[in-house]
């Protein structure tokens, strides 16, 4: 907890302003996915204001190959919706190796809480909770979040690693690099997180992550509009 208040006051100074102004003058944000160097795939981020409410919508794919034969795919689409900095819905429907996965989310204003339908969780999940995808540099600041593809709600830590200058698509970056992990030592070693996640300040955007499960994954920010 302490490294975790620590992290609170470094990172104070980058999110003066509320999450969602960070994104209102973006409308796209793609991603490219990587599994030991080999392009397998993208996640496409794209930003919309629409009256009073903030919209995120995703569409993930990869496909990963092993002598010509599809060992691992993932297909997903999510839409989050915001008033102001507040999450108040979230949607999104996933096949895994054709197995599908779903969330239904929903902010309940007089709880305080967020209703959670998902694969993999039902229940009621506090309002700090986050949904986990990489557009959204909140994910450095929270100590729990909601998994876009299940439901699932993971407790986290962050820790600082330093700063460091990163080359991505003929573009330098200054990036500050933290690992996120889980807190819960319990949880089977396929449901925990452990990401590196290179984030850059002058943006506010997180330009890279990695994790080692089976091989080397990266996602790569490529361009933002």
């Amino acid at each position: 907890m302490r490294n975790f208040t620590l992290f609170l006051v470094i990172l104070s100074s980058i999110f003066l302003l509320g999450h969602t102004d960070h994104y209102k003058n973006y409308t796209r944000m793609e991603m490219e996915i990587f599994k030991d160097g080999e392009k397998i795939g993208e996640s496409i981020f794209t930003f919309k204001k629409e009256n009073d409410k903030f919209i995120v919508k995703n569409t993930t794919n990869l496909k990963v190959k092993l002598l010509g034969v599809t060992v691992f795919s993932l297909n997903s689409e999510g839409i989050e919706e915001y008033i102001g900095d507040q999450l108040i819905s979230f949607k999104s429907e996933t096949f895994q190796n054709d197995k599908k996965k779903y969330v239904e989310l929903n902010f309940d204003e007089k709880k305080g809480k967020f209703l959670v339908k998902g694969s993999s969780f039902n229940g009621e999940a506090e309002k700090e909770n986050i949904i986990g995808n990489w557009w959204n540099h909140r994910v450095l600041q929270t100590e729990t979040q909601i998994s876009p593809l299940s439901g699932s709600v993971k407790k986290q830590n962050i820790e600082f690693l330093g700063k460091e200058k990163i080359q991505l698509y003929e573009k330098e970056y200054n990036v500050e690099h933290f690992r996120l992990f889980s807190t819960e030592p319990n949880l089977p070693e396929d449901k925990k997180l452990n990401f590196e996640i290179w984030y850059d300040k002058k943006q506010a955007l997180i330009v890279k992550v990695s994790y080692n499960r089976l091989g080397i994954w990266e996602y790569r920010m490529k361009t933002i509009q």
